[in-house]
């Protein structure tokens, strides 16, 4: 478990657990899913001296869970959001669609503790500790570049910032698909890799249903947020207004990642079909060549058929250029088929 002091001049990590909260800024808590599942009363004491509460069992469980999908939960004390986040996706490389692997992290907001539970790896934890680490310390930073003012703001910069990874998978998952359709769609080769083709389906509508967790868990925070009682204090108030717009631009994020995953989805279902659809005019464009061809030769059938009967006064049976004649009227036959056959364009190239 390791213990951060957060204030607008400075971020600083303590050596140990501190007994009480600092004077100014807030306490920020990271601690790793298996640490708290094995020393969770050490993490409900020291939450007992800091809030005057503890972590309700439920959510308790809830944090520990390395499967939950991302929700959120409030209480009297204090605020519950998971959030799943990228994870890196072994396979994704070459034109196969990257596997979607995702961890979660909970994050418990009180008035002036944050406790993030991480997975091991804990990048989202490390990112922010060195981004915080190497501001200057007294230096009067604006924007997105301020240091955070209270635990809400540290969790919404946290969401953000893992919202950010799913905008960064939209550009290879379009590449991807890209290319995953043109080989759909080419008429030069028959396309035989349909379980690549079902598994970025799965990949897609998995994604979707990561997309549509967050957005109802970040709309119940949005919906709280809006019920928390007015500041009285004019810095209060914009602090409180601050985190209504990275709220709702957090939101509108997780909206674009999942509009996308939709378009994605329905420009594939939509390649499938115009597959299907070229395939089926292949086969009509293959079935009507044979059916010219067998309708060309039909004539030429009935006249062998009809000179190779066993009756002695056919004509031109007995002359010696019988043989020339019935060559020359098969020809004639064939060429008019043809040429009737090509004015009614059954025959040539289709127009492109």
């Amino acid at each position: 478990m390791r213990c951060f002091h957060v204030a607008p001049e400075r971020f600083v990590e303590l050596p140990g657990v501190p007994e009480a909260l600092p004077d100014a800024g807030f306490l920020w808590v990271c601690i790793e899913r298996d640490a708290l599942h094995e020393g969770h009363p050490r993490v409900q004491d020291a939450l007992q001296r800091w809030a005057g509460a503890t972590l309700v069992d439920l959510h308790l469980s809830d944090l520990v869970n390395a499967h939950l999908a991302s929700h959120f939960d409030d209480t009297s004390w204090y605020e519950l959001l998971v959030f799943r986040r990228l994870a890196a996706a072994p396979g994704a490389q070459g034109v196969r669609l990257p596997a979607i692997e995702t961890h979660a992290v909970g994050m418990a907001v009180f008035d002036r503790v944050l406790l993030s539970v991480h997975s091991p790896d804990a990048v989202v934890r490390d990112h922010f500790v060195q981004r915080l680490s190497s501001q200057p310390e007294g230096a009067d930073l604006r924007g997105a570049a301020r240091r955070p003012t209270s635990p809400a703001d540290l969790m919404l910069r946290m969401v953000n910032h893992m919202v950010d990874g799913y905008l960064e998978l939209r550009r290879l998952l379009s590449r991807r698909l890209g290319a995953l359709q043109a080989e759909l769609l080419d008429a030069r080769r028959r396309y035989h890799d349909w379980p690549r083709l079902l598994e970025a389906r799965d990949t897609l509508q998995m994604l979707e249903d990561l997309c549509e967790d967050q957005q109802a868990a970040v709309q119940e925070w949005i919906d709280v947020l809006g019920e928390w009682p007015p500041e009285t204090d004019a810095q209060a108030q914009r602090e409180r207004e601050l985190l209504r717009v990275r709220s709702r631009d957090v939101l509108e994020h997780i909206e674009r990642v999942l509009r996308h995953v939709q378009r994605l989805e329905r420009s594939l279902e939509n390649a499938v079909q115009m597959h299907f659809s070229a395939l089926g005019h292949r086969t009509n464009d293959i079935m009507r060549t044979l059916t010219v061809l067998t309708a060309v030769f039909l004539p030429l059938n009935l006249i062998t058929g009809f000179f190779g009967m066993n009756f002695d006064a056919l004509p031109l049976i007995h002359s010696a250029l019988g043989i020339w004649v019935a060559v020359a009227l098969m020809v004639a036959v064939f060429l008019a088929g043809l040429a009737f056959f090509w004015r009614k364009r059954y025959l040539g190239a289709a127009r492109r």
